[in-house]
């Protein structure tokens, strides 16, 4: 039986991008790479990829583009869209588990979990990742949440006996192109120097991040659980660098 490789990109800051990223990777994995992608939304209460999920499904009523564009898509794929799964973070990696043992076959799965990991079922849960990989963005706030989650999850659940995780990360998010590059490598010395590794790949603030699908016909479509961001709007937004450098270190 293959093993899936489990994946979450994670932060206790809202507005750090995991959810936006979690989408993003998933569906040009699946939609563009052709790979076997389950999405698991245990980011409980607000559930938010499912509601992007039901949004994207209330879009295809009333944009005729969008439409036409999934059922193309569909047709060239023969393939319905990638399943994501709803669940509170405690349930998460029994249910997963449950349908791989029941012949669902998948190359990755990606974890939308909760900001918090004082919760004891939360923290197995993150405990049981392969890889995590923790969006940061050069604002104070944002900066400092961030590096006390990975902080918190270096000294507390990687050091757990059973433990599954390999490697952590940070990730550059929502990058100023104002801002002096080596702000951001004085930030990665103190990251390094808290031996947490920091991803080549920035991803830029821009707009096309959250541009996802709406009553404008014509309005090309960049985050969407339906569709791959739209081939346009991926030049210069190091979303492809990104997805082959993670592929890279988790071996996929």
């Amino acid at each position: 039986m293959k093993e899936p490789v489990f994946v979450a990109f994670s932060t206790q800051k809202g507005g750090a991008g995991k959810t936006t990223l979690t989408v993003l990777m998933a569906s040009y994995l699946y939609y563009v790479r052709g790979l076997k992608v389950l999405v698991v939304d245990c980011d409980y209460p607000q559930y938010s990829i499912k509601e992007m999920r039901d949004r994207d499904v209330e879009i295809l009523k009333i944009n005729s583009t969008f439409l036409k564009n999934f059922n193309e898509q569909r047709q060239r794929l023969q393939c319905d869209p990638y399943p994501i799964l709803i669940t509170k973070p405690e349930e998460a990696l029994y249910k997963v588990k449950n349908r791989v043992e029941n012949g669902e076959e998948y190359d990755i799965v990606l974890f939308d979990l909760p900001g918090t990991v004082n919760n004891q079922g939360v923290a197995k849960t993150v405990s049981l990742m392969d890889y995590i990989f923790c969006p940061v963005a050069a604002d104070k706030l944002i900066l400092e949440s961030s590096l006390a989650f990975a902080m918190k999850v270096r000294d507390e659940i990687m050091t757990l006996p059973d433990s599954s995780i390999k490697e952590m990360h940070m990730v550059w998010n929502l990058v100023d192109a104002r801002e002096r590059t080596e702000l951001y490598d004085r930030y990665e010395e103190v990251f390094e120097e808290q031996l947490l590794p920091t991803l080549k790949t920035r991803l830029p603030d821009t707009k096309r991040y959250r541009r996802e699908g709406s009553k404008e016909a014509s309005r090309p479509v960049f985050r969407s659980t339906l569709l791959p961001p739209d081939k346009t709007l991926l030049k210069g937004s190091r979303l492809v660098e990104l997805v082959d450098e993670i592929l890279g270190i988790i071996k996929l």
